[in-house]
């Protein structure tokens, strides 16, 4: 694509607040991965603060399938993703859109296997088998209302070419929307974009990607104005693309030094031009997101990089918690490598994350320790600290990433317990809550309602 011409799709995005934000009017809805500003906040959202079984559940249905990906609302409409196993099943699943209509993959090494891994190369390890039977990756559209099933369209069935992890799923990246259109990625199964009626308007099919141990596919599509942004970060020839939100046909496309890691990109603006922040084990790099190339990069991260990033007060936090700990502060407006730099404005070297990302609410830091109900909160701007790996009591293990709303945090432990913390420099439980199913998905907040996706069931929480 020409510069002029991608320039003016990043036009559409400049008064964005950033990671696919559609401007402040439509932070009722909670839309993507992270929420309307990437930061975790439900901003407009008053969920409630206590739930059981039998107390302020709106509504709960069992889900088809397997997911451990967030539902995300907008206006009356639940969205979600699920990957069903289908014994037996051979008959294959036909494009939904004429294949000239279909964007193909471009640059190096597009479409092809990497090396040591294609279809049918690679077992599993850590409890990942290699699948032997087919899977329907599938798209939910429930309505908000009842959680009654709209639409289920499955986009693509076929036997997946490597397992995952045994906590881990086929359908672990949350989509995203624009308010018109839904924006999937099933990763080697496919980045689709369907219309609110579940009709698909065009895919893109980017190959097998080879995971680390065969732990799975996580990172979720980054979108700003008219550009979807995917990482395939892998165990080898891994690359980072942009692709037209409206086509699917690509942009840009640049090659990365890294392994395999999970983090999502985070969109934003800094200094009137759009940039894609890459958390990941060797570097966090930004990528201008008119051409791709590196505007900043800097080193420090841990491996197996989960955590997504966040964007406040000038700054952009990045961490991770995998043998070893790292978060580092960095000020945006410097180009080259930071590392080492005065742009590290201050870091922390214990306790951090491994699987769940942060939450930057207001001028507080929260994230937890690792996978474990351990919590610290710092002082965004200075980087004092308010409390360290503040033992919680109650949930067993934690995946999810905490919420904030209303001025209070929303802890998701892996066993159905949770807490309600006050937004404070304090540690205070307001309540503390338990559910029958295990939540290993992070938790989505709109108007006021709480939507928890469990292992069986989702549920929608509200004060009655």
């Amino acid at each position: 694509m020409k510069t002029t011409a991608l320039y003016s799709l990043l036009a559409a995005g400049s008064l964005m607040l950033g990671a696919g934000s559609v401007a402040s009017a439509n932070e009722a809805y909670w839309h993507q991965w992270r929420g309307p500003n990437f930061d975790g906040v439900a901003p407009r959202a008053n969920p409630p603060t206590e739930w059981s079984e039998t107390k302020n559940v709106k509504w709960k249905v069992k889900t088809p399938g397997f997911g451990t990906s967030t539902p995300i609302i907008w206006g009356d409409k639940v969205f979600l993703l699920t990957a069903i196993k289908t014994p037996g099943a051979t008959a294959a699943v036909p494009s939904p859109v004429p294949a000239a209509q279909v964007a193909q993959p471009k640059g190096p090494g597009a479409g092809a296997p990497p090396p040591g891994g294609g279809k049918g190369k690679r077992g599993g390890g850590f409890g990942a088998e290699k699948p032997t039977e087919k899977y329907q990756f599938v798209v939910m559209c429930l309505d908000r209302a009842n959680g009654k099933t709209i639409w289920q369209k499955t986009v693509r069935a076929e036997v997946p070419h490597e397992g995952h992890h045994r906590d881990h799923g086929f359908a672990s990246a949350s989509p995203v929307t624009d308010g018109k259109h839904l924006y999937v990625s099933f990763g080697s199964r496919g980045l689709y974009c369907l219309d609110f009626e579940g009709n698909v308007k065009w895919e893109v099919d980017l190959g097998d990607m080879t995971t680390r141990n065969s732990f799975g596919e996580g990172s979720s599509p980054a979108l700003f104005g008219d550009v979807l942004v995917q990482t395939w970060d892998q165990e080898a020839n891994s690359f980072v693309v942009a692709l037209d939100k409206h086509t699917g046909k690509e942009l840009w496309r640049k090659s990365r030094e890294e392994a395999t890691s999970w983090a999502t990109p985070l969109i934003i603006v800094v200094n009137g031009k759009p940039q894609a922040i890459v958390n990941a084990t060797t570097k966090v790099r930004a990528y201008d997101l008119k051409s791709g190339d590196i505007v900043w990069e800097s080193s420090g991260q841990t491996v197996n990089v989960i955590p997504s990033p966040v964007t406040g007060h000038g700054m952009v936090y990045v961490m991770s918690g995998f043998r070893g700990s790292a978060l580092h502060a960095i000020k945006l407006g410097k180009t080259g490598d930071l590392t080492g730099s005065d742009s590290i404005v201050w870091s922390f070297n214990r306790g951090t994350p491994y699987v769940p990302s942060p939450l930057l609410y207001g001028d507080k830091l929260y994230f937890h320790k690792g996978n474990d109900a351990f919590l610290s909160c710092f002082d965004a701007v200075k980087g004092t600290q308010h409390y360290v790996e503040e033992r919680l009591s109650g949930p067993n293990g934690i995946y999810a990433s905490p919420l904030g709303a209303a001025g209070k945090v929303y802890v998701i432990g892996r066993d159905g317990t949770s807490l309600v913390l006050k937004h404070s420099d304090k540690l205070e439980v307001l309540a503390t809550n338990k559910l029958d199913d295990r939540i290993d998905a992070s938790p989505a907040a709109a108007g006021n309602e709480l939507f928890l996706r469990g292992h069986a069931s989702l549920y929608c929480l509200a004060e009655k």
